[in-house]
């Protein structure tokens, strides 16, 4: 291929006025006051991204004018483009900084830049680390990650490179001389650094020394993360990495000051959310069995710590499993619902491509439609705060602490089960860190979920009772608070007076061929937790479950019925019929409601999908708010629900995940969903102006009750979005 004339780095000085540095505190709450969008910092105002992964054969070989257009065609604002670390994709002056061997004398990195430049366009560089060529070997061997066995650490992908140490000199010396020539060179927004972060614990000089000079310790030499070396190991990593994210950012900032450094992936959600104005979501397709709403869940747990700072998701147009087939492509149709679950959930889309030569174009216009569709509605996505009164708290710390017994293993799936049965109920709700249970950050609040967070600290469960003494109300399952913040076990669950149980016993289960009784109270009415399972008798268990007693009396709609054998057939028949011992505890605390699950009904509901389990849950969900919820909808299949204010009107989002192959992909097709009759609190005091169908581009009809409105969308193929702007 014919080589093409790249203009020269120099040409490219400049990089827009001085907006000065801009404060890194975390918003205390979604709500956001009305702003000069023309006074934004780049980072609060590009909404379409666009990520050229290069290889090192693109330099010559690829046609960045191709790019270029394509970027303009599909109205993207934002470029992020590769420049440095394991190949330098510019004309680099720093020794030891690999330069591409397809380069020659040209500024390929360059050339493109101006051309985004041109078109308005902001511009991140990348970076990557991780891995260095036999000559730094040579003149630095003390860079390099060496394994417990003393040896260097050959790259697992490349066996002609070797993996660098993330947290020695490479990093905090080399890499650094390499971002500060970037942002001379070019001035660029950010820096982003993909795998900084390092793989695995390094073994090297620097590590030995840095670590026991933190602990006292040597290194761990188990990857058990229960082990107190390992724990200790864990802190040290974090601290060490803040310290190289810090640095960075610093010297990013002081060639540029409203630039910044973009680390991704920070091993911890609430430092992240304390310390970025901007990040980037890597989560960047299904693999395996996963559904497409754990993009909208990633971006939920960003949100909690980051509030209504901005993030833009990475998603890759190919597939994204452990064969790492990269020059891949995937159907429209997967590609689509995954971008369309992360705009619902809140986050801008980066579409990245690795390599800029192109073997399958197929993605190209699919992504355009997407892109273009997204731009038309540009107004109604730049997001003020969401509106949900439902809030499902993660914890970071129960999965760093607590694990160890037969019963705690897959403590993942606690949250998901919850999180699926939200969505299976169209419930708007947002993503609660742990860490973050302090008045105003539970004040957009009326319902907390703790789906096992075990340990939490006796200040956490004063949070949680102070909520509900507010009028808040609670469901928790399992061995919710059972363990302290460093995961030691209390003798009694920290919330055992707001649950109001007391512990009896250790955990039972696995528990073969164990039932729930469902049963109604004693003027033969069912309590609403069991709305639609009035005709179920008994439905089936947990498959483990926490044992405790009352403190005081309960109603008792959920009962135990015992393990009894399931074999011979002649034996399958319960042993004891009934029981009073309750598997659901739900009682009025004042203005607030408490439901506690003492079995892993939640994660027993993922692994097995029991659709009555679904139901159960959802109902003690909708029982425990108390109130309707912010937007209802009515209609079949499976949606995903969010709702958003704007600075001058809302947003309703509607995602189909209605497909067969919603639980492991890649969809071959979208199946269009019927008619879906949508109800709508409106803020207080604000008015509907008009309604239309973003995505369909339609005007509908709509009846006003109170302060409430509702509307019929006719069909919905992979997503639709009600706007509503107020008068």
């Amino acid at each position: 291929m014919k080589r093409r004339k790249f203009i020269q780095a120099s040409t490219l000085l400049g990089g827009g006025a001085m907006l000065g540095d801009i404060s890194m505190a975390m918003a205390s709450t979604y709500s956001s006051p009305t702003t000069d969008l023309h006074n934004l910092p780049w980072y609060n105002k590009t909404m379409r991204w666009a990520q050229l992964a290069f290889v090192e054969s693109d330099p010559g070989n690829y046609d960045p004018d191709f790019w270029l257009a394509y970027f303009k065609r599909i109205h993207a604002d934002g470029a992020l483009l590769s420049a440095g670390g394991v190949v330098a994709f510019y004309p680099t002056q720093i020794p030891l900084h690999h330069r591409s061997d397809w380069l020659g004398d040209e500024d390929t990195l360059g050339y493109l830049m101006e051309g985004c430049r041109k078109l308005g366009m902001t511009v991140i560089l990348r970076t990557d680390p991780h891995a260095a060529r036999q000559e730094v070997v040579d003149a630095h061997p003390d860079w390099i990650a060496v394994t417990d066995e003393g040896e260097k650490r050959q790259h697992w992908a490349n066996p002609e490179l070797y993996v660098t140490c993330a947290l020695g000199p490479y990093n905090f010396e080399f890499m650094t001389q390499v971002h500060n020539e970037i942002m001379e060179k070019y001035r660029p927004e950010a820096i982003f650094s993909n795998r900084w972060a390092g793989h695995g614990t390094c073994y090297c000089e620097h590590c030995q020394r840095n670590f026991r000079e933190f602990s006292g310790l040597d290194l761990p030499t188990t990857n058990d993360r229960l082990d107190p070396v390992v724990q200790a190991y864990n802190s040290w990593r974090v601290e060490r990495l803040r310290e190289l994210w810090f640095l960075w950012d610093e010297q990013i900032r002081a060639k540029k000051p409203e630039a910044r450094y973009i680390p991704n992936g920070f091993p911890d959600k609430l430092m992240t959310g304390e310390h970025s104005d901007f990040f980037f979501a890597d989560q960047q397709a299904r693999r395996g069995v996963i559904p497409p709403w754990s993009n909208g869940k990633h971006a939920k747990e960003l949100r909690a710590t980051m509030g209504m700072k901005t993030q833009v998701g990475i998603f890759s147009v190919g597939l994204e499993e452990q064969y790492r087939w990269k020059d891949s492509v995937q159907s429209d149709a997967e590609i689509s619902i995954w971008v369309a679950e992360g705009t619902a959930n809140g986050i801008l889309p980066c579409f990245v491509k690795f390599g800029g030569v192109i073997f399958d174009k197929r993605w190209m216009d699919g992504v355009a439609g997407l892109y273009q569709r997204y731009h038309k509605m540009e107004k109604y996505l730049k997001n003020t705060a969401p509106i949900a009164r439902v809030g499902m708290v993660y914890s970071e710390q129960t999965m760093r602490k607590y694990g160890g017994e037969p019963w705690q293993q897959n403590i993942q799936d606690h949250a998901l089960g919850m999180y699926h049965a939200l969505v299976e109920d169209r419930m708007p709700f947002e993503m609660v860190n742990d860490r973050l249970l302090d008045e105003k950050h539970l004040e957009p609040f009326k319902l907390l979920i703790l789906p096992n967070i075990a340990a939490l600290s006796d200040a956490q469960c004063q949070q949680l009772e102070q909520f509900v003494k507010k009028g808040g109300s609670i469901i928790a399952t399992f061995e919710t608070s059972l363990y302290d913040e460093e995961g030691n076990k209390r003798e009694e669950l920290g919330l055992s007076e707001l649950l109001g149980v007391a512990v009896e016993g250790s955990v039972e289960g696995p528990m073969q061929n164990s039932y729930l009784r469902l049963q109604a109270e004693e003027n033969n009415a069912y309590h609403p937790v069991l709305e639609g399972l009035e005709d179920a008798n008994r439905i089936i268990n947990a498959i483990h479950r926490l044992k405790v007693q009352p403190k005081e009396n309960f109603p008792n709609p959920v009962t135990l019925i015992p393990t009894y054998p399931d074999l011979p057939m002649e034996d399958v028949y319960p042993r004891v019929a009934e029981t009073d011992i309750r598997e659901l505890y739900v009682r009025q605390v004042g203005e607030g409601r408490v439901a506690y699950f003492p079995g892993d009904l939640d994660r027993t509901f993922w692994q097995i999908m029991s659709l009555d389990h679904g139901k159960l849950l959802r109902n003690t969900i909708r029982w425990a708010l108390g109130e309707e919820p912010v937007v209802r909808v009515k209609g079949t299949g499976l949606l995903d629900t969010t709702v958003w204010r704007q600075e001058d009107s809302m947003t309703v989002h509607l995602v189909n995940l209605t497909n067969p192959m919603m639980m492991k992909g890649p969809m071959r097709e979208l199946i269009p969903l019927g008619e879906q009759n949508v109800s709508i609190q409106l803020p207080n005091g604000k008015k509907p102006k008009n309604i239309k169908l973003l995505v369909s581009g339609k005007t509908v009809n709509y009846k006003e009750n109170g302060d409430r409105i509702s509307l019929i969308v006719p069909s919905i193929l992979d997503h639709e979005v009600v706007g509503v702007d107020f008068v």
